[in-house]
C-alpha cells in the first residue's frame, strides 16, 4: 500500500476534507490529491482513515532513562532538586550494557510510536564501557540505539555528544561520569564511524552537553567540522544553578555566553533553556534556533517554567521532547507547557497568536514545525517531497464523535487521558495498528528480561 484516502487531513495550509496521499518506495510523499473520491476494489473501498495528522518528532530524549522512570520519587534526607536525581542517574547508567541500551530504546521508541511520536532526536551520550574505556567498536552504544529505532520504524537523528568537564572552568569528571567521557576529536571520530548509517530514515548531527561539560573552543571545533546541513543540540540554563556557576565564571549567562559566540543559527536546537532574561528570549528567537521543550521532564526535576509567551510573541521557534521519558506522549507534553503557563500566569489560553487563536492547533503544529527543523530532517508536514510520517486518531473513540475538524486538537491535547492514536506509519511503513506497535510482544519481552536484570543488581 502506498497511499491513504483521509476524509480530513491536517495540511501545511490547515484541515482539508477528502484528501488521498500518495508516497513512493523511498517512504517520501509523492502526490496528494485534494477533493478526491473513495475509490472501491471490487467489494472493498480503498484504505482510509477519518483523522490525519502528520506525525511529531521528539527533539530531545536520553534513552536510557526510560529504565529508571519511577524509580527516584523517594524523598531524601534534604532537599531534593536535578543534582541529587543526577546522581542516582549517574549510577544507574554505569551498570547499562549494549545489549540492554538496545532493548530499552526499542520499548521507549515502540512506546513514544504508539502516542503519535515519528521521529526522535537522540541526545546520546553513553559512549563508553563501564570501565570507562571505548569498545572494540567505538560507536558501538550509538549503534545498539540506531538499530532499536530500525527494529521499532522509528526516525532518528543520533546525537552523540561531547561530555568533557564537570563544571565550569573545565573542571575534571568525576569517576561516576567516566562512561560519558569524550573530547571533540573523538566525537568527530564517532560521527565518522556513524556515517554509514546516515538515510532516509537516519540522520547524525552532535551534541556538546552543555557550558558546563563542553568549553567555547571545543564547541567551535564541532560545528567548523560538521557538515553544515547537520542538527547541532545542547542543554542550556536548565537550572538557575547552572545560571549562577556560568555567571561566576564568565561574567555571563548561559545563553547570553552561547549567543555571544556567533555560533548560533537554524542549524541550533537549545533544549530546555528555562531560566532566561528578556534579551536572552529575545536573542534565541532572533537567532532562528529552536527551544527544545521538556515539560514532563523539566517538572518532574523541578527545572522551572520557560518564558513562553514573550517567546512566542518574539516570533520564536519551540519543540517538544520527552527527556527523561516519564512520558511519552507528545500530547502530555504539550498539555503541560500551557497548563504550566496558565499556574504561572493565572490566565487561560496562553499559547496562540492573533493568526490561530486555538491554542491546541497552535501548540501542536508549532512543535510540528520546531520539531522537524531541529531534526535535520524533512518531518512535519503533510506536503509532497517530506516523509510520510503519518498518525491517524481513532474516530470511534467517544472523544471525537461528530466532532468539527477546528476542534480536533484542542480535543485530542486537553480532554482526557486515552491514548486517541490508532494507526502510525513511518516512512510510508506502517508501525502502529489499532493502537498496538506490530512488533509490541518481542520488544516487551526483551525489555522485560532487561529489567529484571537490572532491577537485581
Amino acid at each position: 500500500m502506498n497511499s491513504l484516502y483521509a476524509h480530513h487531513a491536517l495540511l501545511p495550509q490547515g484541515w482539508a476534507s477528502n484528501v488521498r496521499l500518495h508516497w513512493n518506495e523511498h517512504g517520501e510523499l509523492s502526490q496528494i490529491e485534494h477533493d478526491a473520491s473513495l475509490q472501491a476494489h471490487g467489494h472493498e473501498y480503498e484504505q482510509q482513515a477519518q483523522w490525519v495528522l502528520p506525525g511529531m518528532s521528539n527533539l530531545h530524549s536520553h534513552a536510557f532513562q526510560r529504565a529508571m522512570a519511577g524509580m527516584t520519587e523517594m524523598a531524601g534526607e534534604g532537599k531534593d532538586s536535578f543534582w541529587t536525581w543526577r546522581d542516582l542517574m549517574y549510577r544507574y547508567a554505569l551498570h547499562i550494557t549494549p545489549e540492554q541500551i538496545q532493548a530499552i530504546a526499542a520499548q521507549l521508541y515502540a512506546e513514544c510510536l504508539r502516542h503519535g511520536y515519528t521521529a526522535v532526536c537522540e541526545f546520546h551520550y553513553l559512549h563508553l564501557n563501564q570501565e570507562g574505556s571505548f569498545y572494540v567498536r567505538p560507536a558501538e552504544m550509538a549503534e545498539r540505539v540506531i538499530a532499536a529505532a530500525e527494529q521499532t520504524g522509528m526516525g532518528i537523528s543520533m546525537l552523540p555528544v561531547l561530555y568533557s568537564y564537570a563544571d565550569f572552568g573545565e573542571q575534571a569528571l568525576r569517576h561516576d561520569q567516566r562512561r560519558f567521557s569524550t573530547n571533540a576529536e573523538e566525537i568527530l571520530q564517532l560521527i565518522a564511524a556513524l556515517e554509514c548509517k546516515r538515510n532516509a530514515q537516519v540522520e547524525v548531527g552532535v551534541a556538546p552537553h552543555s557550558l558546563r561539560a563542553a568549553s567555547i573552543s571545543q564547541i567551535r571545533e564541532l560545528v567548523a567540522a560538521l557538515p553544515v546541513e547537520r542538527p547541532i543540540h545542547i542543554h542550556i540554563a536548565e537550572q538557575q544553578k547552572e545560571v549562577d556557576a556560568c555567571i561566576a565564571y564568565s561574567g555571563k549567562r548561559p545563553v547570553e555566553l552561547l549567543l555571544d559566540s556567533g555560533l548560533v543559527n537554524q542549524r541550533w536546537c537549545l533544549v530546555h533553556a528555562t531560566h532566561l532574561n528578556k534579551a536572552e528570549v529575545q536573542g534565541i528567537a532572533a537567532s532562528g534556533a529552536v527551544a527544545g521543550i521538556c515539560t514532563t521532564t523539566e517538572g518532574n526535576l523541578g527545572d522551572g517554567f520557560f518564558d513562553l509567551p514573550d517567546y512566542i510573541a518574539a516570533g520564536g521557534r519551540f519543540g517538544i521532547g520527552s527527556d527523561s521519558h516519564v512520558s511519552q506522549s507528545p500530547v502530555e507534553e504539550l498539555r503541560w507547557l500551557e497548563y504550566g503557563q496558565r499556574l504561572r500566569l493565572q490566565g487561560r489560553n496562553i499559547a496562540g497568536t492573533q493568526a490561530q487563536r486555538k491554542v491546541g492547533d497552535f501548540l501542536y503544529q508549532a512543535a510540528l514545525q520546531g520539531g522537524a527543523q531541529a531534526s535535520g530532517r524533512k518531518l512535519g508536514q503533510l506536503k509532497v517531497g517530506y516523509r510520510a510520517d503519518i498518525v491517524v486518531l481513532d474516530d470511534a473513540h467517544p472523544n471525537l464523535a461528530g466532532i468539527n475538524s477546528t476542534d480536533v486538537l484542542n480535543t485530542w491535547i486537553f480532554a482526557g487521558n486515552d491514548n486517541l492514536v490508532r494507526d502510525v506509519y513511518v516512512g510510508g511503513q506502517q508501525v502502529v495498528q489499532d493502537g498496538k506497535h506490530l512488533r509490541q510482544a518481542e520488544i516487551q519481552a526483551a525489555y522485560g528480561e532487561c529489567m529484571r536484570s537490572l532491577r537485581a543488581l
